[in-house]
C-alpha cells in the first residue's frame, strides 16, 4: 500500500513504511473481550461439599534386621550369633509388625548356596516379604585387574 506526501514536488511518490496496528488493537479486543467473559465464571464455581476423613498417620520408616551369614555358615541376627533352627521363630515374630522390617542379608562372598537358601526359604515360610542383599561395590583398581565373563556369542 503506497502513501503520497505532500512533502516533495509532487513529480515522485513515496512509501512510507509505518505499522500497521489496526490488526494487533483487533485482537487485543478479542482477548479483552474472552477475559472479561470467562472472569465471572471462575468466580461463581460450583460449591460443593466434600467428604471429611481423618488422616492416616504417615508410615515410620521400617525398622532393619541385619542378618550376616560367614563364610563358615555362622549366623548373626543384629551382630548376635544365631542358630539356623531359631531363625523361622525369629522370623514369626517380626513378621506380623506394622510395618514390617526389612531383613538386610549380608554374606561372605564364600558362603556355601545352600545356607543362603535355608535363609532365604526360612524368611519366605515364615512371611516376611522384605528381603534384601548388602553388597560393596568393586573398588576401581579391582574391577580392572578382574577379567569379566564373555557374554555368550548369539548364535
Amino acid at each position: 500500500m503506497a502513501f503520497g506526501s505532500f512533502e516533495g514536488k509532487g513529480s515522485g511518490t513515496h512509501t512510507v513504511s509505518e505499522i500497521n496496528m489496526v490488526p494487533l488493537i483487533d485482537v487485543m479486543l478479542v482477548l479483552l473481550v474472552i477475559f472479561i467473559i470467562t472472569a465471572p465464571l471462575l468466580a461463581h464455581s460450583i460449591k460443593i461439599n466434600m467428604p471429611q476423613v481423618a488422616a492416616e498417620q504417615i508410615e515410620e520408616e521400617p525398622k532393619t534386621v541385619d542378618l550376616a551369614i560367614d563364610a563358615g555358615g555362622a549366623l548373626f541376627w543384629d551382630e548376635k550369633p544365631v542358630n539356623i533352627d531359631d531363625l523361622p521363630n525369629r522370623f514369626k515374630s517380626i513378621a506380623g509388625t506394622k510395618p514390617q522390617p526389612e531383613i538386610r542379608i549380608r554374606a561372605d562372598q564364600n558362603t556355601r548356596y545352600e545356607t543362603l537358601a535355608k535363609v532365604m526359604a526360612s524368611a519366605r515360610r515364615s512371611g516376611m516379604t522384605r528381603i534384601g542383599f548388602v553388597t560393596t561395590p568393586p573398588s576401581s583398581g579391582a574391577a580392572a585387574e578382574t577379567p569379566g565373563t564373555p557374554a555368550p556369542s548369539a548364535r
